[in-house]
């Protein structure tokens, strides 16, 4: 009732499974509001890492404990707190529940991210849900499942160029920078990014073509998307131009497309 009132709709990418989940940008209490609300619509069970002093609060502590806290004391050190976190996700892998981060870690300004929700995945074996609450579409939930590749700093960039696309209520807050909406982008667009993605991230005009299976591709409808800043032209030593999604480009493909797979 709450989303029907406000105007707020729950996305749903497809995920299955397990995930580390990263939920972005965080700038107010009503980012857990949405997030929850669209967990609930879509039947999902979120898990999120809590202070233990939080849960033994009367009423709060169950309230919290009932939404899916895990709670973790400082006692230990923050490798116990990551050793514990680790042991829950590794006994629940396997049911369709989310294992929910901030990467800013707090609602604050940051200038970056932790990344203990990238160790984790990939100590863990499980992919990255990319969930956002959107102010500016008035949207909640997983855009994207991503895959890990064995490059982290470039995971990171392109996970945070996504992120540049949506707005937080507090813009002014978030990291990284709020950029504006997503491009307009045609579905031949679309399909040529994904194309220049699957090539392992280069390509001639004629490859891109054959891939689309299409007879002509022009040079002037790659030279727009080079415009947008989504594509960028490199001329090898033979002077042949190639085109290379840019990191912008990479954030935008995980909006377009549920997930990704470099063999697509």
């Amino acid at each position: 009732m709450w989303f029907k009132f406000t105007g707020w709709t729950p996305i749903n990418s497809g995920h299955k499974g397990a995930g580390i989940t990263i939920a972005a940008p965080h700038t107010s209490n009503w980012d857990v509001v949405y997030a929850m609300g669209a967990a609930v619509l879509l039947d999902i069970k979120i898990y999120f890492s809590i202070k233990e002093s939080w849960c033994r609060i009367p009423i709060i502590g169950r309230l919290m404990m009932w939404m899916g806290a895990i709670p973790i004391t400082r006692a230990s050190g923050s490798q116990g707190q990551i050793d514990k976190i680790r042991l829950f996700v590794e006994k629940h892998k396997d049911c369709h529940i989310f294992f929910l981060f901030t990467p800013e870690g707090t609602r604050g300004k940051v200038n970056k991210w932790k990344t203990g929700f990238y160790h984790l995945a990939k100590g863990c074996h499980l992919p990255i849900f990319l969930a956002k609450v959107d102010f500016r579409n008035k949207e909640s939930g997983v855009f994207h499942t991503y895959h890990l590749t064995n490059n982290k700093e470039e995971d990171i960039r392109s996970i945070q160029e996504s992120y540049k696309k949506v707005l937080g209520k507090f813009p002014e807050l978030q990291f990284p920078k709020y950029t504006g909406p997503m491009p307009e982008l045609s579905e031949v667009e679309s399909l040529i990014l994904k194309t220049v993605y699957s090539a392992k991230g280069m390509a001639t005009r004629l490859e891109i073509a054959a891939k689309l299976k299409a007879n002509k591709l022009s040079t002037a409808m790659l030279d727009f998307l080079i415009e947008k800043g989504v594509l960028e032209k490199v001329i090898d030593n033979q002077n042949e131009p190639h085109y290379k999604l840019t990191f912008a480009g990479k954030g935008c493909l995980l909006h377009l497309y549920p997930a990704l797979n470099k063999a697509q």
